[in-house]
């Protein structure tokens, strides 16, 4: 069975992030495996002691430095790796496309795992959108996966802490969730071993792709600015924090 992780090659949320030019930023900073696609990475690695068949192959649509993330999840348990290489700074449907092209000129997906969203553009939508081209039910927020016979049990993680469960048939596609399980980091052995196992680079011109009728296209970058105001609170502990309960629901508008 092969179970495809895929991965996304995103900036370190540690580091200072500076735009460049309209569209662009500054990327000699430090590049990392994003950091729920980790979860699924580990929960692969797990699933292969289950089904004792399994091969991990990590995916990614990024430019040439995206190597280094695949490295990273080879590290981690995958077997090998499918980088699809492209300069453009592709939305989540053609992005979802190239994954798609990518696994199905591989083999078929027993499974498909993905981290619930990426770090950099939140935008939680290629998940569902390669699901969809694939035709397989999909979840995400997945925090606990349970082989059944043909399928899955799971449990998805919902707002102020439900559980859903659910049961799908395999293949699908399972989106991970913090609550899945602690990511496994790779002991220097396993990194030693990673930079000789496989990675298949395919263009994304030559998966030629169609394209969309409908696309999302990035107009424009600019940088958060903070605009603080300090402000003190006088009087009794109680008339100050029914002055924070004020502020939190009028100005701040969070309760």
């Amino acid at each position: 069975m092969k179970i495809y992780v895929c991965v996304k090659h995103v900036p370190d949320s540690a580091a200072t992030i500076t735009v460049k030019g309209e569209t662009g930023i500054e990327e000699a900073i430090t590049f990392l495996i994003n950091p729920y696609d980790e979860h699924a990475i580990t929960e692969a690695h797990r699933l292969k002691s289950i089904f004792s068949d399994a091969e991990i192959i990590a995916v990614t649509v990024a430019k040439a430095a995206g190597e280094n993330t695949l490295r990273s999840a080879l590290a981690m348990g995958a077997d090998r790796g499918i980088l699809v290489t492209t300069d453009e700074r592709l939305d989540s449907i053609m992005t979802a496309r190239a994954l798609h092209a990518a696994i199905l000129s591989d083999g078929q997906p027993g499974l498909i795992l993905t981290g619930k969203e990426s770090i950099d553009a939140e935008g939680m939508q290629t998940m569902f959108r390669l699901a969809h081209l694939l035709g397989l039910p999909a979840a995400t927020n997945v925090v606990s996966i349970e082989p059944q016979d043909g399928g899955v049990l799971i449990s998805c993680e919902k707002e102020a802490g439900a559980l859903e469960k659910l049961q799908l048939g395999m293949p699908c596609l399972l989106a991970a969730g913090k609550g899945l399980n602690t990511p496994r980091y790779p002991t220097f052995p396993e990194i030693v071993k990673a930079r000789k196992k496989e990675i298949k680079q395919i263009t994304l011109v030559k998966l030629d792709l169609a394209e969309a009728d409908s696309r999302v296209e990035l107009v424009q970058l600019e940088p958060i600015v903070e605009n603080r105001e300090p402000r003190e609170l006088t009087g009794s502990p109680v008339e100050i924090a029914a002055k924070i309960v004020r502020v939190l629901k009028e100005e701040a508008r969070v309760i």
